[in-house]
């Protein structure tokens, strides 16, 4: 039965079995997966026919040579593809031994054998104890030839192709089966010396060539190979190339392997890479996704390594369910290096399935960004840098700037004041003018850093007047702009105030804020002014209100003053 010699003869060219039982009067069988050929033989060019037909002669003289058996059913029917492109040889319901093949046998089974493989002679051949028991197949493989090339209008893309056609014709059907050439000579046919074939069967045969053939052959497979077309190269060679035998070589780990994991990309098209990323994707990323889960420590180290270069071949549910699990199984192996690689594999695919899967668990934010913030008002102190959001040309502006041209501008646009009305005829403005003066030369708030002048050059006039931290931050923009702008306007932005009679009260409240008590607080005069000090009403500023009624509420009289007692003449002895 088929099964059983599907079980017995075991041959990398030969259909692989996997299992087989009985069920219901019904018998199956499991082999690995594959398809007729008829159903794809349509899309197979002739390169591909031609690997296959030697693939399929490999079979043969294996059979034939080492088993002592004949097929006795050689026809496309009998021939199945796999996934990546190789031909198996299937079909072995009417197999035997040398020894039970007869005519009898053969009578038996003509009905369901393929007709056109046939042999009308081959009766004959029985007559002769010692003739040849391959003729069978030889002839079957003669007709097989003609049948998958019969419809191919060009033969250019494979030498010799046409020449083999006529030696199959004429020599392995030939009327007289003792004429017909034995298998082993039809192996050393020019056609099937094809560069692409010798590589083929050299990589097949890779376990019984000595070192130095495997250096010499994997140091000379890239430029081989880039004379054939990269789908034909992927889908004939892309098994061999990522088996056991090529991934632990330690020439093909340096030679070939680096260039037959990196696809290039459609912007590269002088490079040494093999694939581009459409067949990479279809033929190499499948055999990717089985070899990961080989535990073996120099197979997954090698492809570890290579890992950043093709781990964007596969999609997101690609690596989480196959590559992920694998490498955290990886870091808890023994080996110290292994780990390491398998770590930095992580790191590679944290930024595509992000860290919490990658790492998993809980987590929460343990670092923060330690760089300095720039011109940012939270770090500045309230005092002596009250403005926001400095413009930078604003900026350069003010630095320009010095304390002296402030300071003289101040002095040119201040208005003269009139004259007041009582005793301080002769004093009242000049101890004003020698106050601001004295501020501006003493005031302790400002020495605050070194860089003295920069932080007056950013504030205003006003604001070297004022003794309120929150006045100068709320309306520090104000300083900015009296400075940038000309003369003129410096003198319209500055902040308003009631009368020049307040800024000397003002300072005192400064100088005095810190007394407990007020003895001559009912001594103090009232003075009514003549003039106002008045600024531009189109340019005045919704804060200076608010600055007004703060004074105001500073100089006003409190009533509950009124019902307390003065000093008597009496208290003075």
């Amino acid at each position: 039965m088929s099964f059983n010699n599907l079980m017995i003869y075991r041959h990398p060219c030969i259909v692989k079995y996997v299992s087989s039982w009985q069920k219901n009067c019904k018998f199956y069988l499991a082999v690995e997966e594959v398809t007729p050929l008829s159903h794809v033989l349509p899309l197979l060019n002739t390169l591909q026919i031609c690997v296959g037909l030697h693939s399929i002669l490999k079979a043969l003289h294996f059979l034939h040579e080492k088993a002592s058996v004949s097929h006795n059913n050689i026809c496309i029917s009998s021939i199945y593809v796999t996934r990546d492109g190789s031909w198996k040889l299937g079909g072995m319901e009417y197999l035997c031994r040398y020894e039970d093949l007869s005519s009898d046998f053969l009578n038996k089974s003509r009905m369901n054998r393929y007709f056109k493989a046939v042999d009308s002679n081959e009766e004959k051949v029985f007559v002769n104890p010692t003739a040849r028991r391959d003729f069978i197949d030889v002839y079957a493989f003669g007709v097989l030839v003609y049948e998958v090339f019969k419809s191919r209008e060009s033969f250019d893309e494979v030498p010799n192709l046409d020449v083999f056609c006529d030696y199959c014709r004429n020599e392995l059907q030939h009327t007289d089966p003792s004429q017909r050439p034995i298998l082993s000579s039809i192996l050393k046919h020019d056609f099937f010396n094809h560069e692409f074939i010798n590589i083929h069967s050299f990589l097949i045969e890779l376990p019984l060539k000595s070192d130095e053939e495997k250096m010499l052959f994997f140091r000379s497979l890239v430029g081989r190979l880039k004379m054939f077309n990269e789908e034909v190269v992927a889908s004939q060679l892309g098994n061999l190339l990522l088996s056991r035998m090529v991934l632990l070589n330690g020439v093909a780990q340096e030679t070939i392997v680096p260039f037959l994991l990196t696809p290039k990309s459609d912007e590269q098209e002088q490079t040494d890479q093999l694939f581009s990323e459409d067949t990479f994707k279809k033929y190499i990323s499948p055999k990717l996704l089985e070899i990961i889960s080989v535990r073996d420590a120099q197979i997954r180290l090698l492809l570890l390594n290579n890992f950043s270069n093709f781990m964007y071949m596969f999609t997101k549910e690609e690596l989480q369910m196959y590559f992920l699990p694998e490498l955290l199984v990886g870091i808890k192996d023994t080996n110290d290096h292994l780990v390491s690689v398998t770590l930095r594999t992580l790191a590679d695919l944290v930024p595509v399935l992000g860290a919490a899967t990658v790492i998993g668990g809980k987590r929460a934010k343990l670092f923060n960004d330690g760089r300095p913030m720039a011109h940012s008002n939270k770090n500045l102190p309230k005092e002596g840098t009250p403005q926001e959001n400095e413009h930078p040309v604003v900026r350069d502006q003010i630095l320009n700037n010095s304390i002296s041209s402030i300071i003289d501008s101040h002095n040119l646009i201040l208005p003269e004041r009139s004259r007041p009305d009582g005793e301080e005829v002769e004093t009242s403005t000049e101890e004003i003018e020698q106050s601001v003066d004295e501020d501006l030369e003493n005031w302790d708030d400002w020495d605050l850093n070194e860089n003295h002048s920069i932080l007056i050059n950013r504030l205003g006039i006003a604001d070297i007047i004022e003794d309120s931290n929150d006045i100068a931050e709320n309306h520090s923009n104000e300083g900015i702009k009296s400075i940038v702008n000309t003369k003129g306007d410096l003198a319209r932005s500055k902040k308003t105030i009631a009368d020049i009679e307040e800024l000397d009260i003002k300072s005192q409240v400064q100088n005095n804020e810190n007394d407990s008590f007020d003895f001559f607080h009912d001594m103090e005069p009232v003075i009514n002014s003549s003039s106002k000090f008045l600024i531009n009403e189109d340019n005045k500023c919704d804060v200076s209100l608010g600055i007004d009624k703060e004074v105001s509420s500073k100089l006003a009289l409190n009533v509950n003053d009124i019902n307390e007692e003065g000093w008597g003449d009496g208290d003075w002895d």
